[in-house]
């Protein structure tokens, strides 16, 4: 644009300079009428708001900084009015939406179906676990939890560890390090079993107590076909007064029934656990060859599955320093604990429990 495009102003009257400002609003106003692309936006903007030979820098040019004083407030004001228009004229222009063919181009079938977001599925360990924690729930037990990083006295003295008892040792035990000032019963740990809960519960809570307790569990073991360092435990505390032993081999024939079927049998081996006594582990009849003897079960038609017993008197004992209501002598109870990774295992036919922690969606999809 040169600068001949505005003309000087040989009078700044208002008749003038309303005529002039008005001729230069519809200029404008028919520059933006028919911008047919981005590139025609971009050069409407240089054309009026250019800052070297844009039209609106030659008016402050020729009438704004040419005007004499006293004319130079309505000047002002015009020149205003009109950098607001231009301005407002390329805001339009700009956020102008697209074409009807370019809209064409872009629409879509809304009648189609939607991309359908695949569904997730329980890992066939958490369907285990939840599936042996409701058999016990339908008995009315509740569920308890716990911390996995626990202490000494939690997870061993209380439960009748003795402090020379193997299970303490580091080569069984994943322990946090640099605590060798603390007294042993306050050292931390990563808890070998969920059997700390128990205890946190009856501390809380006076009998009668029915609890199941599933979570992950820590022991420095080797990995191999059918142990890792971490894996998952359900264990059940059954407290209240004249509970025997018959009441323990019922709730676990029960318990095996429902969740292997009608036909299981089961049957109680003479074992030892520090925080039961008497204790027993526990058999159920092979599944996969309903007793006979298969490779599966060694051809003996048992597969042990579980440990369990009555509670031990001193466990009692433990509890009772804060709450006295289990006196030893008023109450008795059972308790048993069963790996989640074994019994998954043996429900959906897996060989290696690695395959449960490799996070192979070939492998998890087929318990999708």
């Amino acid at each position: 644009m040169t600068n001949e495009a505005i003309p000087d102003l040989p009078e700044f009257n208002d008749s003038a300079l309303d005529k002039a400002f008005a001729a230069l609003e519809r200029r404008a106003t028919d520059d933006a009428a028919a911008l047919p692309s981005p590139e025609a936006v971009e050069a409407f903007r240089l054309r009026w708001l250019g800052r070297k030979q844009g039209l609106l820098s030659e008016v402050s040019s020729r009438w704004l900084k040419a005007a004499p004083p006293e004319a130079k407030k309505p000047v002002g004001e015009r020149f205003k009015t009109l950098k607001e228009l231009v301005e407002r004229l390329l805001d339009q222009a700009a956020g102008a939406g697209p074409t009807d063919a370019a809209l064409a181009a872009e629409a879509i079938d809304i009648t189609l179906p939607g991309t359908r977001r695949l569904t997730g599925a329980e890992h066939p360990i958490t369907r285990t676990l939840n599936e042996i924690t409701q058999v016990f729930a339908a008995l009315g037990y509740s569920v308890g939890v716990g911390p996995e990083v626990e202490t000494d006295y939690y997870n061993f003295e209380s439960m009748n560890f003795p402090p020379g008892h193997p299970a303490r040792d580091t080569q069984d035990t994943l322990v946090v390090a640099n605590q060798e000032r603390r007294p042993l019963r306050d050292r931390l740990l990563l808890r070998t079993h969920t059997s700390p809960v128990q205890m946190r519960t009856m501390e809380q809570q006076p009998p009668p107590v029915r609890i199941v307790i599933p979570g992950k569990v820590h022991r420095n073991d080797a990995a191999d076909a059918t142990h890792s360092p971490i894996f998952h435990q359900v264990e059940g505390l059954c407290v209240d007064t004249n509970i025997t032993f018959s009441d323990l081999k019922g709730t676990l024939d029960h318990a095996m029934k429902a969740l292997f079927g009608s036909s299981v049998k089961t049957r109680f081996f003479p074992s030892f656990f520090p925080f039961t006594e008497p204790s027993a582990d526990v058999q159920i009849s092979c599944i996969f060859c309903g007793g006979n003897g298969c490779r599966k079960c060694k051809q003996s038609g048992w597969i042990e599955l579980l440990g369990c017993g009555m509670v031990d008197p001193a466990v009692f004992a433990f509890a009772a320093l804060k709450q006295p209501a289990y006196d030893p002598r008023k109450i008795s109870g059972f308790a048993f604990g069963m790996g989640v990774e074994r019994i998954a295992m043996m429900k959906y036919g897996i060989s290696e429990i690695g395959q449960f922690y490799a996070g192979d969606m070939r492998f998890l999809g087929q318990f999708a």
